[in-house]
């Protein structure tokens, strides 16, 4: 089992949206790095919910890979602002995953408390210049993480 990060704008769609909805498509990444992060998921993989572009950002969430190498149905839709002309149901471009909502934590991990943890080696989210929605974290970062998110 291996451990990743996704991250959303909580106005765009929240760990709140998954939760409500319990399993989602992972929908709308067009960055190639990200797009072969998504296709090195595996069913059961965990993952972090991230909100990004929030005062402050921060981790506030636990998922669970439910369904690995989705097509990502946006890039078929003319009206989606995620549309690719060149991609067809044969041969699709973009792959992504369906996430399991398995718990809101009690409290987020915001930035500044990830950075007093955590070094850009450890956590790419701290990489400088880093604007990637998915990334993998090691076993012992996420574990670290998800006791600090369940603290008081």
């Amino acid at each position: 089992m291996r451990h990743w990060l996704v991250k959303s704008e909580p106005g765009e769609y929240s760990i709140h949206d998954l939760e409500a909805e319990k399993q989602a498509v992972w929908d709308g990444v067009r960055n190639y790095q990200a797009r072969n992060f998504l296709k090195a998921m595996n069913e059961g993989d965990l993952v972090l919910f991230y909100h990004s572009n929030a005062k402050p950002p921060g981790v506030v969430g636990l998922a669970r890979v439910a369904r690995a190498v989705v097509p990502d149905p946006t890039q078929f839709d003319p009206e989606s602002k995620y549309y690719d002309p060149k991609s067809t149901r044969e041969n699709p471009r973009w792959i992504t995953v369906e996430l399991l909502h398995l718990e809101t934590f009690p409290r987020m991990v915001p930035i500044d408390e990830l950075r007093a943890h955590f070094g850009p080696d450890e956590l790419w989210l701290l990489r400088r210049g880093n604007r990637l929605s998915v990334m993998p974290v090691p076993e012992t970062v996420f574990n670290r993480i998800v006791a600090l998110a369940r603290s008081a």
